[in-house]
């Protein structure tokens, strides 16, 4: 029996990320720290990755948009899409606009990087991805702690650092 698969587009964001403690902030990496995390997991799942870009999302350009949708596009039925969390409803947005084939699609990412911080939501919020790929419609979505959210009724709210819905 085949194995489930996901593709996994990486696009840099916190998630991606170590702390730069001279400019108070988190600095994305030049390599992705996701494949080493995986691989340690020994999930029964097909995982493939494709890296578009290491970047802080607010750095994002309209040709990285096009790429990361170009890669939704040429990736299975079901794509996680990691991502920096400033511009994230932006780029679910313009994916649904964009995206001519239907998948299911999950952009997340986290407050707190990956790689060396025990208390970082991302393995949660990576594993609350996965698990909802495989039972989702397709449609796009974003997944940040412990909800989803379409792309026209999420906002993130900086003072608070979570997402919620606009239309409550």
């Amino acid at each position: 029996m085949d194995k489930p698969k996901i593709t996994i587009v990486v696009t840099g964001g916190t998630i991606d990320s170590e702390w730069d403690a001279a400019q108070d902030t988190a600095v994305v990496k030049d390599e992705s720290i996701l494949p080493k995390y995986f691989s340690k997991l020994k999930l029964d799942i097909d995982l493939e990755f494709n890296v578009v870009c290491m970047k802080d999302s607010r750095a994002l350009t309209p040709d990285d948009l096009a790429k990361i949708a170009e890669a939704v596009e040429s990736a299975g039925d079901r794509v996680l899409i990691t991502h920096g969390t400033y511009t994230m409803p932006d780029t679910a947005r313009y994916l649904q606009a964009h995206l001519k084939a239907k998948k299911a699609v999950i952009l997340t990412g986290a407050m707190v990087p990956l790689d060396g911080y025990t208390m970082s939501d991302a393995p949660f919020n990576l594993g609350f991805s996965i698990a909802t790929l495989f039972t989702m419609e397709p449609g796009i979505k974003l997944a940040m702690q412990g909800r989803l959210f379409t792309p026209q009724e999420v906002a993130k709210s900086m003072g608070e650092a979570r997402f919620f819905s606009v239309e409550q």
